[in-house]
């Protein structure tokens, strides 16, 4: 045995071992994508390096031989800007997707991919649990979430995106109405928190903290949880009865909730701070926002919030026959379509800009207009005009649009000397939402009149109290993304309860160059949307307008996926090491060697443009299985992996063992599947049981020729273990 330095620390090694073995003998990690015991060290990727005390050049760990008394550092800063350089080499020529579009757009980032596929394989239960994992309201949210998902969605480069939305409240409402997933509880931790406000943050929030073990008390000061999706949204998109569902889940798992307490006037952040281990603050946004238009003091002129809440509190305002709304968004949706399920006559959009610019869902429009909304394009309120303090008309100015504004679309501008005027018996404004500030006093707030909060921590000018959703920073947002921040901010305050720093950095991730993806050969298949109720049925009551997805057109839907996520990323690599360094491939772009080449049989898919040639299928299959079934064609820039003349794999000698996939430390090689459920190998596999950490775990092992193969996990114990191939095959 020698003596040696790794890290300040004095180990021994065998004499003859590397000083990757020694590191890895004595718990130290030393990253590399081409190493392998079973093969012989090629060293190519150039991330195994390390510095070594009295030796100028850095050193490859998987091919230099330790020596007595050498001193190793495998993190300094030479051996970090070294890695980082050699890993924007690998992802500069790197063309795949780690995660999905859609999952990347979703402010929760919810795995929709992985979602999609399980319902097109009938697997709701587990689609279910893959979508709490992110969205604990998924059958609310499914039914009012405006999607930014489906926006992102490639498969509409093919015709229509996915509806994503839609599968989700189709697998959230199979749970509901049977044995309802309730996930797995932490230990109690002792810590108590304090969440104030009921709606989807605050729910979300507290959700979260349950699971982790903490003791969580939700404050609000409505008669019933919810926030805005109760009483902002009409029971027509979101029936109460689904959100109560949903909320009573929260509170089995141990939530606590208070309802009908106000804060400021039953209790006051600092009370609860001086009770509670730590307290959120997700009051949300409860005032409408004001037009700052002559008339708004008149009777009969409405702020969109304050209108719907009265609706659905069995309160509505009095709006007579003729109602006129300003704004675009879905707030000025709900509110036109409950004005006609009020009774009103006649009921009028008013929107400055076109139907194309209007940020409402399009399907929000269309279902309207069927209602009898008419719409007035083009327009801007100049004036409320009343009578006897009642708003009697509205004198709209008359609009076109100019040159693009911040946002990128094109600014309305007045037609100078242009108006219209229309008699009205009320004005509804649904232009937007704002903080109630004397709620949130205690506070410091922002320019805009928001709470102030950190981006990344959620931290805000009190010790121990952090604020999310709607009341801070850039005020009022959709659901999708309160829930988004909701998850951040339980993470941080864990770490906070038990005074561990919280990592706020975005990992790296690869994505795909889009001019690289062919869709010439994708089978176009029309969308399918749920069905709903007629115009004239649904018009006239607040019953759900939506039918939802049967079984049949869920499953037919899921299947037009893409699949553009890697299969392999919960195990990749190349990704594990990439996201532990601040990398930026960008600066090395250029043209990518190997565009996407599907060379594949019917078990193993190749996709060379994932490839990094670290050669390591290709040494397998040789040195190990003795087939050479894979090899290198080409030089230098151009080079590739491949069977000899390109040809198929079927009609090379490989046997299908698996072995190059198992290896592979991108998803260059995966074994084929079907909509995210994998499609095994050759029948080649026996399940063994193999301790980990004291508890019985289930692998499948995989042999040719007497040799071991492959282990793959095969129960919830394998899988969350976190172990390497090398780990595991020592433990078969």
């Amino acid at each position: 045995m020698l003596n040696l330095t790794i890290n300040g620390k004095a180990v021994q090694a065998k004499e003859g071992s590397t000083i990757l073995e020694a590191a890895r003998e004595n718990g130290i990690y030393i990253p590399t994508l081409c190493y392998d015991e079973a093969v012989e060290v090629y060293g190519a990727c150039g991330l195994c390096v390390v510095e070594a005390e009295g030796i100028p050049k850095l050193l490859r760990s998987c091919s230099a031989k330790v020596s007595e008394g050498m001193v190793i550092n495998t993190e300094s800063e030479r051996v970090v800007q070294s890695r980082k350089i050699a890993l924007e080499l690998l992802m500069s020529a790197h063309d795949g997707d780690c995660v999905a579009p859609c999952q990347l757009e979703c402010p929760a980032h919810t795995d929709c991919q992985g979602y999609v596929g399980l319902i097109a394989n009938g697997e709701y239960k587990e689609a279910l649990k893959l979508i709490k994992n992110r969205i604990p309201l998924p059958a609310s949210i499914g039914r009012v979430c405006p999607h930014p998902c489906e926006k992102a969605c490639r498969r509409r480069n093919v015709e229509e995106p996915i509806n994503i939305v839609q599968l989700k409240a189709f697998a959230a409402d199979i749970d509901l109405n049977g044995d309802a997933y309730i996930p797995e509880i932490a230990q109690s931790t002792g810590k108590k928190i304090s969440v104030i406000g009921g709606g989807p943050a605050g729910l979300i929030a507290a959700y979260y903290l349950a699971i982790m073990g903490h003791e969580v008390t939700i404050y609000d000061m409505m008669e019933k949880m919810g926030g805005m999706l109760r009483y902002g949204i009409p029971q027509y998109r979101l029936p109460k009865e689904v959100l109560d569902k949903e909320i009573a889940i929260i509170e089995k798992m141990g939530v606590k909730m208070i309802n009908g307490k106000k804060l400021g006037v039953d209790y006051t952040i600092k009370s609860l701070k001086d009770e509670s281990d730590a307290v959120i603050v997700a009051i949300g946004a409860w005032s409408s926002s004001s037009m700052r238009t002559p008339g708004e003091d008149l009777d009969g002129v409405y702020g969109g919030i304050d209108f719907l809440r009265g609706v659905i509190q069995g309160n509505p305002a009095p709006i007579g026959d003729k109602v006129a709304i300003c704004g675009g968004g879905n707030t000025a949706m709900d509110a036109c379509r409950t004005a006609v399920r009020l009774g009103a006559k006649e009921v009028y959009v008013v929107y400055r800009r076109t139907r194309a610019e209007m940020p409402a869902d399009e399907i929000e429009i269309e279902e309207a207009e069927e209602e009898g909304v008419i719409y007035k394009f083009l327009t801007n309120p100049l004036s409320f005009n009343g009578e006897n303090g009642k708003v009697k008309s509205i004198t709209l100015q008359i609009m076109e649009l100019g040159e693009p504004d911040a946002s990128g679309r094109r600014r309305p501008v007045p037609v100078e000397g242009k108006t219209e005027e229309i008699a009205v018996d009320s004005v509804i404004m649904a232009i937007g939402q704002k903080l109630v500030s004397a709620d949130a006093s205690e506070l410091e707030l922002t320019d805009r009149g928001n709470i102030k909060a950190d981006e990344d921590t959620f931290e805000t000018n009190l010790d121990g109290v952090f604020a999310i959703g709607d009341a801070t920073n850039r005020g009022a947002s959709i659901a999708i993304e309160a829930i988004g921040e909701a998850d951040r901010c339980a993470k941080v305050v864990d770490a906070f309860l038990k005074g561990e720093s919280f990592e706020t950095r975005v990992p790296y991730i690869s994505k795909r160059d889009e001019s690289t993806i062919d869709y010439s050969q994708r089978e176009k298949k029309n969308k399918t949307i749920a069905k709903v109720l007629p115009a004239d049925e649904r018009k006239n009551s607040f019953d759900e307008v939506s039918l939802g997805l049967t079984e049949e057109e869920a499953k037919a839907e899921a299947s037009r996926c893409l699949e553009c996520g890697c299969r392999e990323y919960f195990k990749c690599s190349l990704l594990n090491v990439a996201q532990r360094y601040d990398i930026h491939p960008e600066r090395w772009g250029g043209e990518m060697p190997q565009k996407y080449n599907e060379n594949s049989n019917e078990f193993i898919e190749r996709n060379t443009a994932k490839c990094i040639l670290c050669g390591l299928c290709v040494r397998a299959c040789k040195e190990v299985m003795n087939l050479s079934s894979i090899g290198l064609l080409g030089r230098g820039f151009s080079t590739n992996i491949a069977p000899a003349f390109n040809l198929p794999l079927n009609e090379t000698n490989c046997t299908a063992c698996g072995l190059c996939v198992s290896v592979c430390p991108t998803g260059a090689l995966t074994e084929r599947s079907a909509l995210g459920k994998q499609v095994p190998l050759k029948e080649r596999y026996e399940e063994r049981i193999i301790d980990i950490n004291g508890k019985k775990a289930k692998v499948l092992v995989a042999s040719y020729g007497g040799k071991i193969t492959r282990v793959i996990p095969n129960d919830e114990i394998s899988r969350t273990a976190g172990l390497s191939r090398e780990e595991l095959f020592k433990k078969v």
